[in-house]
């Protein structure tokens, strides 16, 4: 199927290149996928697999912190460690399905990072933000719908919002944006300094594709984000994450619910994207 889907982009390829974002000249980059293996499909263009691959990750994201949190489920007070553990599985899911389609930026702090680093077209970047939030949302949605019974059965409000977005343990503006910022800076700066893993025999070398493995990397990186800095904002380090599953909180027939907590909207939204744009700067410096 894989050789099917290689042999079908070769053949359209002039087809494809009306796509900015899928332009060989303006090459979508991710550490774990480069170019020459991103891959065409009539039904997966990268809009479609940046929308689809956000759904997912806030669908599994948000999805285990509902288990957690809400009253009666079978992970109830499964702790933090199930939570940063299911987020990084969140990713990994996430970079396995439409890495190959679209990179796997699945979060626009990580868009605008590689648009600074001269990795990404500019001229994508607000069609793959705009997919970004519109999966966010529906993934938020479905965590909603999967668990609806449990949220009728939850009395706590701030644990009903905490299924959707973050909030601080302490409410510091500066402090929280200040974790938001270095939280984002080392997602983007590490996949930015990821290296494709090669093979050499002799005078030959050549990159190697890992498969499913190659997504890895990116879910432990999450992981340990989540374990080493989470503790002080909820890491979102990711807008699409955030705000979209904030909307559909304000939005949804949510019972006994409290208000959306917008004061503090606005950190995880601006911290996450100034942390990938200050990762993006000292990449090109040192690079």
């Amino acid at each position: 199927m894989r050789g099917e889907l290689v042999n079908e982009h070769v053949a359209n390829e002039n087809r494809s290149q009306e796509w900015d974002c899928t332009d060989r000249q303006n090459p979508i980059r991710h550490a774990l996928v480069s170019q020459d293996r991103l891959l065409y499909h009539p039904l997966m263009d990268p809009l479609m697999a940046e929308f689809v691959g956000t759904a997912l990750l806030v669908l599994l994201g948000n999805g285990v912190v509902a288990n957690v949190v809400l009253k009666d489920t079978k992970g109830h007070a499964g702790g933090w460690i199930v939570i940063t553990a299911g987020w990084g599985l969140a990713v990994y899911v996430a970079v396995v399905c439409v890495g190959e389609f679209s990179g796997a930026h699945i979060n626009p702090a990580v868009s605008l990072g590689l648009a600074l680093a001269g990795k990404f077209p500019w001229s994508s970047f607000p069609l793959f933000v705009a997919a970004q939030m519109a999966g966010g949302l529906l993934g938020s949605v479905l965590v909603y719908l999967f668990y609806k019974v449990h949220y009728d059965a939850t009395d706590d409000a701030d644990a009903k919002l905490a299924t959707f977005c973050t909030a601080p343990a302490i409410r510091s503006t500066t402090a929280n944006l200040f974790g938001e910022v270095l939280g984002t800076f080392v997602l983007v700066f590490t996949v930015l300094l990821f290296a494709e893993p090669t093979l050499e025999a002799g005078e030959l070398s050549g990159a190697v594709g890992l498969g499913a493995l190659g997504a890895l990397p990116v879910g432990l990186l999450v992981v340990s984000i989540g374990l080493s800095l989470g503790g002080t904002t909820g890491y979102a380090i990711n807008p699409a994450r955030d705000l979209s599953p904030r909307i559909a909180h304000a939005v949804l027939p949510i019972s006994n619910k409290r208000d959306s907590d917008w004061n503090y909207a606005w950190i995880p939204v601006f911290g996450p994207m100034f942390g990938g744009a200050i990762a993006a700067v000292i990449y090109t410096v040192l690079a």
